[in-house]
């Protein structure tokens, strides 16, 4: 147990959404002032982007979804972002924000085999690859390029004490605003009603809480 006399309950129903992104970011080291990408503005990949900003790294965001690319826009200050049309054109617009050199560091938080594959596309020579969603599938990569660009794949799973400890210190240290994670409320009454609409994109959730009384 990581106990905090000073969060609210809000705040500490976040922390462990919050460590995942924390331990990943701990795993591919993203350094002030160069290039970081993260692939998925789902809650895991937004838990990413707030330690990416703690590091000083420029943030890029590529998603499918126009909706999290405006929310990173326009709650979370991102500068950059990306949809992803399928056609390949998220490469090309990758190379105009790094002026040519793609990302040095690279985060897939999408959970989705195809998105995993092509995530090698967007790495910077030498650059790290970090694989935070998981898929029971065989992830598939072009090997020439691996190797022409010597890139570093990572994995990252869950998150360690010290994540906890260190992301509850960093909220209440107010350097990590949680209000805006929360989109939506229920009562626990109407939990069962309003569950289908929180499953679905359009609804525009990013986290809902369930109010007990």
């Amino acid at each position: 147990l990581h106990p905090s006399s000073k969060l609210t309950l809000d705040q500490l129903a976040l922390v462990e959404t919050l460590a995942i992104g924390g331990h990943a970011v701990h795993r591919g080291q993203p350094q002030a002032g160069e290039f970081a990408l993260i692939v998925g503005a789902g809650p895991i990949g937004l838990s990413v982007l707030e330690f990416v900003k703690l590091s000083g790294a420029k943030i890029i965001v590529l998603d499918l979804n126009e909706k999290r690319l405006d929310f990173c826009k326009k709650q979370l200050g991102v500068q950059h972002t990306i949809r992803f049309r399928g056609d390949g054109c998220q490469v090309k617009e990758l190379q105009d924000i790094t002026e040519g050199s793609l990302a040095p560091v690279v985060f897939d938080a999408t959970g989705s085999t195809k998105s995993m594959c092509c995530a090698f596309n967007y790495v910077a020579h030498t650059g790290r690859l970090v694989f935070v969603g998981i898929v029971c599938d065989e992830i598939h990569f072009p090997d020439p390029l691996l190797h022409r660009r010597e890139m570093s794949v990572l994995a990252t799973r869950n998150a360690l004490p010290e994540d906890f400890q260190r992301i509850i210190r960093l909220i209440e240290e107010g350097r990590i605003d949680t209000q805006p994670w929360i989109t939506h409320r229920s009562p626990f009454a109407e939990l069962i009603g309003n569950f289908l609409s929180y499953t679905k994109p359009e609804t525009g959730v990013i986290k809902a809480m369930v109010e007990v009384d």
